[in-house]
Formats: structure tokens, sequence, C-alpha cells
């Protein structure tokens, strides 16, 4: 980021505090997340960059300004038999050039499934270590509520040359291979999708099969936001009460998956940047992958 960022956000930073101290706001939501008025006081910045995560017809329908519409097929590797896998660096690098961002931009991406697409994206990036990246807490309609700016009309693109680092930290992520080397030990796997994918009653289409990966916890990654409410993200001393009766230490190897590693991206940020976990892994292809491989074994629930 880009120190002039870095200084406006500080000030804002500073008032937002200071006119709201009870309520959640970047700060205590760490330096991943941004706020609608604080966005606000930024998108006219040229190193600024906004994603629409949301699908095409309704950011068509209308987007916060100047803001570029994505989908999770940019993201994503197509060369696999299944979906999901994380795109490779070069085509996120190829893609970000398409979309005119630079290396020293700062990305703010909003979703509105409570940060669950945008988590995705921060996951990858960190993987490929860019960590210029913000999520909208609240999404799209946290920026509806305050008036913010929308428009129907597509910005003007000039493409870039974007690059990576060279160095990719892959700090938080977990191939099949890597999972079954580590599955038999001491390590604590968890299942962040709905409990009736997890038991097997449901199966989602994209997997092979109904079930779970063996010894898997569930705890569902939609116990951290308002779900069924703006989906912001909750409290954080109330998220914490969703992991602690699992008694973790902030040392525990802890693996995470859910449908395609989209679920379990969002509840990879919220261990390691809202509740300060520091072995935390995403398992890329999740279930998705996992079902597709008739020699893995799966528990189910008899149901």
């Amino acid at each position: 980021m880009s120190w002039k960022i870095k200084i406006a956000v500080l000030t804002i930073l500073f008032w937002s505090c200071k006119e709201h101290r009870a309520s959640d706001t970047l700060a205590s939501y760490g330096d991943y997340v941004i706020e609608a008025n604080e966005l606000m006081a930024l998108i006219e910045h040229p190193n600024i960059k906004i994603l629409d995560f949301r699908k095409n017809n309704l950011y068509n329908k209308g987007h916060i300004a100047k803001a570029i519409n994505i989908s999770r097929d940019d993201i994503e590797d197509g060369s696999y038999p299944y979906s999901g896998v994380m795109a490779r660096k070069s085509q996120i690098e190829e893609l970000f050039s398409k979309l005119g961002i630079n290396s020293d931009d700062t990305v703010i991406v909003y979703d509105d499934s409570g940060m669950c697409e945008a988590s995705r994206l921060w996951w990858i990036l960190q993987n490929y270590n860019f960590k210029n990246i913000k999520l909208l807490n609240g999404g799209f309609l946290s920026w509806v509520d305050i008036n913010g700016e929308t428009s129907t009309e597509n910005p003007v693109i000039k493409p870039t040359n974007f690059k990576f680092p060279a160095n990719s930290l892959m700090n938080y992520y977990i191939s099949k291979e890597e999972l079954l080397e580590v599955q038999k030990s001491n390590v604590i796997i968890i299942d962040t999708r709905t409990l009736d994918e997890y038991s097997g009653k449901h199966q989602k289409h994209g997997a092979s099969k109904a079930g779970r990966i063996p010894n898997s916890i569930h705890v569902d990654w939609a116990d951290n936001i308002y779900f069924n409410g703006d989906k912001r993200l909750k409290p954080i001393e109330e998220i914490r009460k969703n992991y602690d009766k699992l008694d973790l230490k902030n040392t525990d190897f802890i693996i995470l998956y859910c449908h395609s590693g989209v679920r379990s991206a969002h509840t990879t940020f919220v261990l390691t940047q809202l509740l300060g976990f520091k072995n935390v892994k995403n398992y890329d292809g999740s279930w998705v992958e996992w079902s597709y491989h008739n020699d893995l074994p799966v528990d189910i629930d008899m149901l």
C-alpha cells in the first residue's frame, strides 16, 4: 500500500474510532477490513481499485461507482476435471493487468455474500504475497446504506502490467497431497459447510458424492456473520465463542475446508486475522476435489 493511502486510512481510523468506539470499526477487524464510510473517503484516490464480486446481472443493475465486475471463474484454474481450484499466479497477473490494476494499487473487493467471495480473493492474493487488499464489511448493501455513489456504467480500463512479488508465500494453502500426509498427525480439520453437507444429508452440485473428510469437526462459516441479516461480521468476541468449544490453542495446526475452498477461505480470514491463530491452512480443492477421488476415505452419518 502506498504511504499516501496509509496516511489517509490512519486519519479516517482516528476519527472513526473517536466517534464510534462502541461499534466495530476497521481497527477492531484488522488491516484487511474496510467500512463503507472509510471507502467513501478514499474512493477518489488514483491507487484505489474496486472489484465487484457479485453476479453480472446484479452488477449491471447498479454497483459502486468505478467498480469492475469479476466472477469466481476469473480466479479459478479451469484445467482440472472439477471446479474450484485456485488460479495460477500467472493467471491472476494476466487478469489484474486486464483490469487495469497496478502492483502498488490497493484493491477493495466487495460482494453480497458476507465477504465470502471477497475472502477467497484475499486468500489467493495472500498466497501470492500481495497484501494490498481490503474487504468491504457488509458488501454492496453497506455502501447503499450510506448513500454511496452507484453507477450502471462500466468504467474505462487502461491495461497495466501487474506482477506479484517474486516470492510466493503460500502461507494459508494446503493441497490434497499435503493434507493426506498430515491427516493422521496432531492436526485439527474443520468443515465449514452447512450441517446438512457435513452429515451427508445434502450433496451440493459439483461434488461427486456426499459426506465429509474423516475426523473433521463442524463449524459453519456463516456463524461468523449476520447471515440472515445485513451479512456484516459479528463482533469479534461473539465470533470467538464459535471456536471456544473446540478448546483450540492459537498455535494448533488447523486445516479448513468447505465445498470448493470459498467458505473456508472466509474462516481462514476469521481465524488468522480476527482471532490470531498462527497455523491455519485452507484446503484448496476441498470437498469437490476430495469426493472426486474414489480412493480417499469418506465419513457419512447414517441418515
